[in-house]
């Protein structure tokens, strides 16, 4: 079975969602026969790469509402992520432009290293002092860290176009499912969960999705006898 997942770096619900998806998932009979790849979505893709400024600021600007106000709904969310285990810092965090981190998300995706990757930029924006935007060489420290190559990831960062096309395309698709907010889990393609939710609902999505898969329909000649390979050895037709 396959899951879906899209998200946005600057998106602390898709943080907060990743661990209590991975809850479920990790208590999943079937846990080892699912498969889990990340899209891409830009909560933010009209901004641009140098354009960083803090985190309260964007809320502030962005919703009409107030810093204090703003502060409260960090506060909130630092609380929501402490429950589930993870570090956030509630003060002094940057927003900004994540295309850059999709792309290289892509580049680890082709590597096999995309888990790994999204795991430290989601510490690095949420939990760590220095920011991850505006600064390449921190995302080429991370990348190296997720297993990449690090001057891969510099190629990658250096061109504009690399795996820009993949990071377009998710996005498309993303709006084809339906999908205006992240986090958005798609299981199968059958089965579709908005939000951060709780982890006994993603439990039950798993259970769902998997009970549902279709089963397998042969298709032979009437007889039923064709001739074949088993454990045994194969069938030798007798003249």
């Amino acid at each position: 079975m396959r899951v879906e997942i899209w998200s946005d770096i600057a998106c602390p619900w898709c943080y907060v969602g990743k661990a209590r998806f991975e809850k479920a998932l990790d208590a999943f009979p079937h846990r080892d026969e699912v498969e889990v790849v990340h899209r891409s979505f830009e909560l933010d893709p009209g901004r641009a790469k140098g354009d960083i400024q803090p985190v309260i600021t964007m809320l502030t600007k962005k919703y009409g509402m107030s810093e204090a106000q703003a502060q409260a709904g960090e506060e909130n969310l630092g609380t929501q992520a402490a429950a589930e285990g993870l570090a956030y810092r509630t003060r002094d965090r940057d927003h900004g432009n994540t295309f850059d981190m999709h792309r290289l998300l892509h580049l680890a995706k082709a590597r096999g290293r995309q888990d790994e990757l999204i795991g430290l930029f989601y510490q690095a924006n949420f939990a760590e002092e220095r920011t991850v935007f505006g600064d390449d060489e921190r995302l080429v420290e991370l990348a190296v860290a997720a297993g990449l190559d690090a001057g891969e990831a510099r190629r990658v960062l250096a061109d504009p176009a690399a795996y820009a096309d993949d990071v377009r395309a998710d996005e498309r698709e993303a709006a084809e499912l339906g999908a205006n907010g992240v986090p958005f889990f798609v299981l199968d393609r059958t089965y579709g969960v908005s939000g951060a939710q709780p982890a006994e609902v993603f439990a039950q999505a798993l259970s769902q999705a998997w009970g549902e898969r279709p089963g397998l329909t042969l298709i032979q000649d009437e007889a039923g006898d064709a001739e074949a390979c088993g454990p045994d050895g194969c069938a030798v037709p007798q003249n």
